[in-house]
C-alpha cells in the first residue's frame, strides 16, 4: 500500500494537493526540486527495479534518485493514491538523436475533467511543467526556459524546448525550439516499460551506461553533474567547471543532490 505521507515529506509538501491543474504542478515541481535524476546505480553494476515497492525503497525510504523509469512509476503511484486518472506513455529523446531514437523515456498522461495533460518528473536533461495535449500548447519553467506541444506525423507529439543550454544538463542547445522528446499516446503495459528500462540500463554505448549522470532542479535553475563535469544554474548567476577529487565529486553529490554514497562507492564509479 502506498505511504502517501511519507511520499509527501520526502518532496517538502505540508498536505496532499487538489486534484485539479495547479494540484498537478504543485507535485510535479516538488517532487523534481526534492528527488535528484540519477543513473549512479547503472554505473555501480546493480539492476534498476521498477516495481512501486523498489522503487519507493529506493526513492523515499531510502532517500536516492533514479531515472525515469523510477521517477515516474513512483509520481503515478502518488497520483493514484491522491485520486487522479493517470496512465504512463513512453517517448523517444531527440537530443543529439542522429537517427530515430528507441522508447527509452517515460512520462505521465493525467486526465482532469475532459482535458488530458502530460506530466514529467523524470526527464534528467532540463524540467517542463504539465501542459495540456492541445496542439501549439505552451507552458514557461521557472528557468525561463519555453516548452511547446507540436503535432508530428511520424511520432505522434513532439514536446520543443526553447532556453539557455545552462539551464539544462548540456544537451539541447541551439537558437529557437529544439525537439526534447516525441511520444504518442497509445496504451504502455508493465511489459513495455520492462523492455525500456532493461534497454536503457544495459545498451552497451547508451547515455546511462557510459555516462554517470545527476540532476535537480533549483528553485530558478538547474544543476546537473555528468561524470565529472558540474554545471549550475540558478537565476543569472551561472557556475561550471571540472572535479579533479573523488572527495569533492562525493561531497558535491551529496549538498547539491542529496545523494550520499560511500567513498567505496564512489571509488568504484571512478575505476583507475
Amino acid at each position: 500500500m502506498f505511504d502517501l505521507d511519507a511520499y509527501l515529506a520526502r518532496i517538502g509538501l505540508p498536505s496532499r494537493v487538489t486534484l485539479d491543474v495547479e494540484g498537478l504542478a504543485r507535485l510535479q515541481r516538488a517532487h523534481r526540486l526534492s528527488i535528484p535524476f540519477e543513473n549512479l546505480d547503472v554505473m555501480l553494476g546493480r539492476g534498476i527495479a521498477i516495481d512501486s515497492d523498489s522503487v519507493f525503497a529506493k526513492l523515499v525510504t531510502a532517500a536516492r534518485g533514479g531515472y525515469c523509469f523510477e521517477q515516474n512509476r513512483l509520481f503515478l503511484d502518488a497520483l493514484a493514491a491522491l485520486g487522479f486518472a493517470a496512465r504512463p506513455l513512453l517517448a523517444r529523446v531527440w537530443l543529439g538523436a542522429e537517427e530515430v531514437p528507441p522508447l527509452t523515456h517515460t512520462l505521465s498522461l493525467v486526465t482532469i475533467g475532459e482535458q488530458e495533460w502530460i506530466a514529467d518528473p523524470g526527464f534528467g536533461g532540463s524540467y517542463a511543467p504539465p501542459l495540456p495535449l492541445i496542439e501549439g500548447a505552451e507552458g514557461m519553467a521557472p528557468d525561463g526556459a519555453r516548452f511547446r506541444l507540436v503535432r508530428d506525423v511520424q511520432h505522434g507529439w513532439m514536446l520543443l524546448r526553447d532556453g539557455d543550454a545552462a539551464t539544462t544538463d548540456g544537451r539541447g542547445g541551439g537558437a529557437g525550439f529544439q525537439p526534447q522528446y516525441s511520444f504518442t499516446t497509445e496504451r504502455v503495459w508493465d511489459a513495455d516499460l520492462a523492455m525500456g528500462n532493461h534497454w536503457a540500463s544495459t545498451a552497451p554505448g547508451s547515455r546511462f551506461t557510459t555516462l554517470r549522470i545527476a540532476s535537480i532542479v533549483l528553485p530558478h535553475g538547474f544543476a546537473s553533474l555528468t561524470d565529472l563535469h558540474y554545471r549550475r544554474r540558478a537565476g543569472t548567476e551561472q557556475a561550471e567547471g571540472a572535479i579533479t577529487d573523488l572527495r569533492v565529486y562525493r561531497m558535491r553529490l551529496s549538498l547539491m543532490f542529496g545523494i550520499n554514497l560511500g567513498a567505496d562507492e564512489v571509488a568504484a564509479l571512478f575505476p583507475g
